[in-house]
């Protein structure tokens, strides 16, 4: 079996080091250096939750009270399809049923805004011509997921996520990555539009902020993008990729002091990181440039 490295799924699921560690203390997830793609699935699954604002220690109570409630059930984030159950609680979909673990109590399926399972026409002979097939678009979105991984499957990633999207209008996360993928093929417009759709479903959405300005950035409104990532800053203070991009958009509009602030940010949040050496760098130049700025304007005082 195919195995991805820690590296691999920081990359595909887009997340930073500090997430997947923070998730490993809380016991959401085993410490490892490589992955099965069920355990990619897994921490997909845990990153969409806390998406949505259900906090780690939520999550881990969710899961054990599952595993009680479902005998032999080892886990549940993959054995069952997880959803949000109210007041930033996860419910799980068993056995054809609904469930809020913690409460221990069994839902009425007749919410039109659960994400998690949808129906699709049946082909002839498969079952009931009345019955709908279920399909977990939590799997559908990891099959993207898995697709998108080799860049020459760029196209059906594209496609996998589009019917992700056809099942599920409102998955946020399916936006993000398909915006991805479109601004990695420099189609900045259909990137744009998907991102800003992520936002319109989440507007807490941090990563979607950051991803957002980074279009904007590469499209020439600089200042725009200076605002969409202090937006996401203001949701995430130690997302240090915003830190890092805001700093770069700052020395394009030549305001120095204000990347300095943010260099030094990137440095203490990723300071082992690979663009860790430039940080430094401009952090040194800007020093030294203002330092020079001092001595400068101090002596011209003097003389006058």
């Amino acid at each position: 079996m195919y195995r991805y490295s820690r590296e691999d799924l920081i990359r595909i699921l887009h997340l930073n080091s500090r997430q997947l560690a923070a998730w490993e203390r809380a016991g959401l997830l085993a410490s490892a250096e490589s992955y099965t793609f069920f355990d990619l699935l897994q921490v997909k699954k845990v990153r969409d939750l806390c998406a949505r604002h259900v906090r780690p220690v939520e999550i881990r109570q969710s899961l054990a009270a599952m595993q009680k409630q479902a005998a032999g059930m080892e886990n549940p984030l993959l054995e069952a399809s997880a959803f949000i159950a109210g007041h930033h609680r996860v419910g799980f979909r068993h056995d054809g049923k609904l469930l809020e673990p913690i409460a221990g109590q069994f839902m009425f399926d007749f919410s039109p805004g659960e994400k998690v399972i949808a129906s699709v026409p049946v082909t002839r002979g498969s079952a009931a011509p009345d019955q709908p097939v279920p399909i977990d678009v939590a799997e559908m979105f990891a099959r993207a997921v898995a697709l998108e991984e080799d860049p020459l499957n760029q196209l059906q990633a594209i496609a996998a996520y589009d019917r992700v999207l056809e099942l599920d209008p409102e998955h946020a996360a399916a936006h993000i990555n398909l915006g991805t993928l479109y601004y990695n093929r420099q189609d900045y417009k259909a990137a744009e539009e998907h991102y800003r759709y992520a936002l319109r479903i989440d507007p807490r959405y941090a990563l979607a902020h950051f991803d957002l300005g980074n279009v904007l950035d590469e499209t020439g409104r600089v200042a725009e993008a200076i605002q969409t990532y202090l937006n996401a800053l203001q949701l995430a203070p130690t997302y240090a990729d915003a830190h890092y991009n805001l700093a770069l958009a700052y020395e394009k509009l030549k305001e120095p002091r204000k990347a300095l602030k943010h260099w030094q940010a990137y440095v203490r949040l990723d300071g082992r990181g690979p663009w860790s050496v430039h940080a430094r760098t401009q952090i040194k130049r800007i020093l030294k440039s203002e330092s020079l700025r001092i001595v400068y304007g101090g002596n011209a005082g003097s003389q006058s």
